[in-house]
């Protein structure tokens, strides 16, 4: 493989934090997860606590309306704040030299499931409902002709490893000669059949997440998007490693002693010639699962320093599912950027009452500071073993 560096130049989000960055970086940095609201399934009874974007979003243009979801408005909001820097590029490098990598695992079920609901009333679907807006692929698509771009423009569906796995295929298309910038990230949104689908596995709880406590219950569902720059001019922010497996241990259940987890996190390290050291903040993939957590509490043990500083920024969000990926490394990306002055860390917000049973963490405490702030780690696991951790860096470090 070409060892060409690539850099994440710019980076856009949109959650239930909002889509400041300044802003998202003050709330976690605050403990602020007040966004977090209750949300009752119309359908089923249910009740959810949810991570919910309450900001006004984009509208699709008349043109594209065939790609009119939830889904797309979210990243067009991603994408806002460096979008005319894209249309500059594509102007510099021409459309065909321009990729889209993204993550998702919803699409537009939504835009679905309010068809089968116009249906089930009106015998007919509703004149502005087109299938391929809840197609998988329908966000690539949606993006590259919003852009006016031809180059490669695909999405990987891998459940919660979705927007993890995309820095690996955007690195490629990069080094490998195809493409001179891929816009590269993640997007899902809430929809009644992930929440009542979560449930029915147990794996949702009524409260806020408390990931690594004895006391946890389960996940909390998030919306979001996150969009990332990515080229070989230089800047603040280096892409250093991607590691991937795929275990296959059970096709919802994560192998109890968290092998495939810290061979998708030994694999970063080697990708991004690191040592587990240098790794100075970790973004636990964190669900408040039992499972999950006791896992990847075992991949920790194995893979870095006892000393690692971590963290799930999940109780702020909820689980963005497909977008997680991209939306946790954005807040790796804040932590690294010029923004954090201070280095501080993105406490872990829980009740306070470690499980016992799990591998000693060192979870990261309200009004911490990192001596070093070089490299940042970040987790992704899902369903079926398909695992993935990402390293970014200061491309200045010392």
């Amino acid at each position: 493989m070409n060892s060409t560096p690539v850099y994440l130049n710019h980076m856009g989000m949109i959650n239930s934090l909002g889509s400041d960055n300044q802003n998202i970086l003050d709330k976690l940095f605050n403990s602020d997860n007040s966004s977090m609201s209750e949300y009752l399934s119309e359908k089923l009874g249910h009740k959810f606590m949810v991570g919910a974007v309450t900001e006004a979003l984009p509208t699709i243009p008349a043109g594209l309306s065939e790609h009119n979801s939830r889904n797309n408005q979210l990243l067009l909001k991603a994408l806002q704040p460096f979008e005319t820097t894209v249309i500059e590029a594509i102007e510099q490098f021409g459309a065909s030299r321009v990729g889209i990598v993204l993550g998702t695992s919803t699409s537009g079920i939504d835009q679905g499931e309010q068809a089968l609901a116009h249906y089930a009333q009106n015998q007919e679907l509703p004149q502005d409902y087109h299938y391929q807006q809840q197609e998988l692929g329908d966000s690539a698509q949606f993006l590259a002709q919003y852009l006016k771009i031809s180059g490669p423009a695909y999405v990987i569906s891998t459940a919660c490893s979705s927007s993890g796995k995309v820095f690996a295929s955007a690195r490629s298309l990069i080094q490998t000669g195809i493409c001179d910038l891929v816009l590269v990230g993640g997007v899902d949104s809430l929809c009644e059949m992930t929440l009542n689908g979560f449930r029915a596995l147990e794996a949702t709880s009524e409260s806020i997440t408390n990931p690594f406590s004895v006391n946890r219950q389960g996940i909390n569902i998030g919306e979001g998007a996150a969009l990332f720059f990515m080229s070989k001019q230089p800047s603040e922010i280096q892409l250093c490693g991607v590691g991937e497996s795929s275990d296959a241990h059970h096709i919802s259940a994560p192998h109890p002693q968290g092998f495939g987890a810290a061979q998708a996190m030994r694999a970063a390290l080697d990708d991004a010639q690191l040592e587990a050291k240098e790794i100075h903040y970790l973004n636990l993939h964190g669900t408040g699962t039992p499972l999950n957590d006791s896992m990847e509490s075992h991949a920790y043990q194995q893979i870095l320093t006892p000393l690692t500083p971590c963290s799930s920024t999940k109780p702020f969000i909820g689980h963005t599912l497909g977008a997680a990926g991209a939306n946790e490394l954005a807040f790796c990306w804040l932590l690294l950027s010029s923004l954090n002055k201070k280095q501080q860390l993105i406490p872990h917000l829980y009740d306070g009452q470690v499980d016992p049973e799990l591998s000693e963490v060192a979870l990261v405490g309200k009004q911490q500071y990192a001596s070093k702030l070089n490299f940042a780690m970040s987790n992704s696991f899902a369903f079926g073993g398909n695992n993935v951790s990402v390293i970014i860096g200061k491309s200045d470090h010392d």
